[in-house]
């Protein structure tokens, strides 16, 4: 080992960093303690990049010059701290069990901002180059959310270096967000607009109203405790489906029936258009609505030309718009193989994301680059163990031989790697996804 490897292996000196575009770190990562429940052969490093997100870089015993830059879902609403990617190392350990290498970043603050969230995962993922050693392949891991991160940023931020190696080499998109946020939250605008012609009561009348699509008034804050609250009068959905009033059972049916959200994930949906939405509306879009709702005809309630007499129009502002477009909305100008994953049953993102992704990659000509692979499963999280090694594997050898995998070998690779990995192989090779407008009401 050379002085200059021994030095960065301790964290006692910082690389130069090869790409352009990313500054030095101002905690340069050191060795420190991993996740509890990681083998005990695992080395963990710990710092901070130059715009002060943690860093976390993880190598097993076993690595074999793979690479894994994780991105986390979201966005989160708390601020980012040292431990904020540990239960996603445990979660997805399987990469560590099968000899890739880890970096994930906390991102360098709360809450929205796609570009902003690719260009930390671009520092994690360099700074893990220099730390770690020679990396042979490179692969960008985006969940749910974090999806939408990581598909940006392979169309913008994966350009070669002076080696002619790009940052990334392939893509793992798992239970992502990928119909671009002009139009992945529409269930969500829906789902406030009904709530205030159905409940009335996120804002009460007494208090300062505001268009629903800025998540809250400027200024407030909203405990999730207190929007459950509110939620739950409404609906009874705590109640046993018997004892909720006749106007408790009408408003969860017609809630769910105008936004197309199952009643069990109203909740969560709930939470996101009023957190999230308030933090695009007030700081990233100063008050301006990005979303809308205009002309929109609502269907299968109870009354439904009186819900669309009563339900608030929201014109979305041409400019927010166009600037949440240019944040995150895919193009397609893809240059690397994506691979991507879907539980069949996702509720919180549906699955029809997939088939306005590949009708953008499609349409850039580049839908040769992509592979969707669906599973019968309901999970979002995080689906069967086995299929994450697979299809990073799969990923792999597609990088490397040109040759483009079916379903049909993810699924070999995934009972493979079953057999060290619990949980099941439930790939459905012919499974396609109804277009996004038959899911999601069209505008």
């Amino acid at each position: 080992m050379t002085l200059r490897a021994a030095l960065l292996l301790a964290g006692l000196l910082w690389p130069m960093l090869v790409w352009p575009g990313v500054a030095a770190a101002v905690e340069p990562p050191a060795l420190a303690s991993c996740p509890p429940g990681l083998p005990a052969t695992t080395q963990c490093w710990r710092g901070r990049d130059a715009n002060g997100a943690f860093l976390l870089l993880a190598r097993p015993e076993n690595w074999h010059g793979g690479l894994v830059t994780h991105v986390y879902g979201g966005p989160r609403m708390s601020a980012p701290a040292a431990d904020s990617t540990d239960e996603d190392l445990l979660r997805y350990s399987e990469f560590l069990a099968e000899g890739w290498a880890w970096a994930s970043t906390s991102r360098r603050r709360a809450g929205f901002g796609i570009r902003s969230g690719g260009e930390d995962a671009l520092a994690a993922r360099r700074i893990a180059g220099e730390v770690l050693g020679s990396v042979r392949f490179s692969l960008l891991h985006g969940q749910s959310w974090g999806g939408a991160v990581a598909a940006k940023a392979i169309e913008t931020l994966n350009e070669a270096g002076q080696d002619g190696t790009r940052p990334w080499q392939a893509a793992l998109l798992t239970s992502a967000v990928l119909a671009g946020p002009t139009r992945a939250y529409d269930m969500r605008v829906d789902l406030r607009a009904a709530w205030q012609a159905i409940c009335g009561t996120h804002p009460r009348p007494e208090e300062p109203q505001y268009l629903v699509t800025l998540g809250l008034a400027r200024g407030q804050r909203m405990t999730r405790e207190e929007l459950m609250s509110r939620y739950l009068a409404c609906t009874g959905a705590d109640l046993a489906p018997e004892a909720r009033t006749p106007a408790q059972r009408r408003a969860l049916a017609d809630l769910s029936a105008a936004s197309r959200v199952p009643e069990a994930a109203i909740p969560a949906h709930l939470v996101w258009a009023t957190m999230v939405f308030a933090d695009i509306g007030w700081r990233l879009m100063e008050g301006r609505s990005a979303f809308g709702n205009r002309d929109v005809r609502y269907a299968g309630t109870s009354d439904d030309a009186g819900l669309n007499a009563r339900i608030p129009r929201i014109v979305p502002d041409a400019d927010a718009a166009a600037r949440l477009a240019a944040d995150g909305d895919p193009t397609g100008a893809v240059a690397i193989p994506v691979l991507t994953l879907h539980g069949i049953g996702d509720m919180t993102v549906f699955v029809e994301h997939q088939s306005a992704y590949r009708e953008t990659l499609e349409r850039a000509g580049n839908g040769h680059l992509l592979l969707q692979v669906f599973t019968d499963e309901i999970e979002h999280s995080k689906l069967s163990g086995p299929i994450y090694a697979a299809a990073a594997a799969a990923l792999r050898s597609w990088a490397e031989t040109r040759r483009r995998p079916g379903a049909a070998e993810l699924q070999g690779r995934c009972e493979a790697s079953a057999i060290t990995t619990l949980g099941p192989c439930r790939i459905l090779p012919d499974y396609r996804p109804q277009p996004w407008e038959a899911r999601v009401n069209p505008r």
